[in-house]
């Protein structure tokens, strides 16, 4: 079959690979229909996380091939959601849909390392398919479903842990996808006013049509620019959703006193200054998540289906898996207007 395989940094082809084998009884072949670049994915094409023959890919959603014997949710021919983030499988977290709390071997990402081949192929294998797959739902179209897979659970899940409370003002730092849904799910929970912050114009008018204050950040600091339109307190709840050190900074100087800041923005740097005194003097308190997918979809599919939560069309990139390199550098350079890409392994 064909996958993407990035090779080194910024070197990315599209290789002929074995065909996925069933690693034992709890896995499942899926034959991959779409999966979707990520902005971690760049993380491995940039160089921050190093891995020659990486095969990468987390966004997925496709129909179900083979599966082991002792696999019980689904079956051949299912249309299926693939979560990226699971563990062993059988443990009360992984039960609950939540890998992070998995004790019985730790958290798996897919795509993320030569042991677990992610999903920009044309099938993958998925170790523990009870826990990580689930019947796509009739009502919900394939956009969606590939959005359920990390972009909108990980937007919900930043807001979820920001301890917003109806009425409040939200900050979000960064307008990709995640930040996008963050802002919508911000929404959806109470907030009173978002202030929406990046230095995209495209994206700061995708926030200003969602009814988000726009902040660019190109024009000054977004901790002084937030603090400016809240009377100098700041905002109540602030997502990061971009990883730099400087839009972390900008985070925390922006929330007010004795409130949360949430991040899920992967940074790189493992030397990353935290202001521990003053976190402490201003009592902010300030998570870091992964989202926990599959634990998500009961929350999610139902917002989605009765209109509760009606998900911005991210995808301007629709193209074939053959042209994963140029879809990795509009991706990363944000060239053309690149929001998020949509690879098709059909062609």
């Amino acid at each position: 079959m064909r996958a993407v395989v990035i090779n080194g940094t910024r070197d990315v082809s599209v290789e002929k690979v074995d065909d996925p084998v069933l690693s034992g009884p709890d896995g499942a072949i899926v034959q991959v229909t779409a999966s979707a670049l990520c902005g971690s994915d760049l993380h491995f094409y940039e160089g921050d996380f190093a891995v020659s023959g990486l095969r990468p890919g987390h966004e997925v959603v496709g129909t179900v091939l083979e599966t082991g014997s002792a696999v019980s949710r689904v079956k051949a021919g299912d249309r299926v959601l693939v979560s990226p983030v699971f563990g062993c499988g059988k443990c009360a977290g992984c039960h609950a849909g939540n890998g992070i709390d998995c004790t019985g071997g730790g958290l798996r990402v897919l795509g993320s390392g030569p042991d677990l081949p992610g999903g920009h192929a044309e099938a993958v294998e998925i170790p523990v398919a009870d826990m990580a797959l689930m019947p796509i739902p009739d009502d919900i179209s394939v956009d969606n479903a590939v959005l359920l897979t990390d972009a909108l659970p990980t937007g919900w899940t930043a807001a979820s842990r920001a301890d917003i409370r109806p009425g409040a003002t939200v900050l979000v730092i960064g307008l990709g996808p995640v930040g996008l849904y963050a802002l919508q799910s911000a929404q959806v929970l109470g907030a009173g006013r978002v202030l929406a912050a990046d230095r995209v114009p495209e994206r700061l008018a995708m926030a200003e049509a969602l009814g988000a204050e726009p902040i660019d950040a190109s024009k000054g600091d977004i901790a002084q620019q937030v603090l400016a339109l809240t009377g100098g307190l700041g905002a109540d709840s602030v997502i990061e959703a971009v990883g730099h050190d400087a839009t972390m900074t900008a985070a925390i100087n922006a929330v007010r006193t004795s409130h949360t800041v949430s991040v899920v923005g992967v940074n790189a740097n493992f030397a990353f200054p935290i202001a521990a005194p003053l976190l402490l003097i201003r009592n902010v308190t300030l998570r870091f998540t992964t989202a926990p997918v599959a634990a998500t979809w009961p929350e999610l599919i139902p917002l989605i289906r009765y209109g509760r939560l009606k998900p911005v069309d991210v995808f301007t990139h629709r193209l074939p898996l053959t042209e994963a390199a140029s879809g990795y550098e509009a991706f990363a350079d944000r060239t053309d207007g690149c929001l998020k890409v949509l690879f098709d392994p059909t062609r």
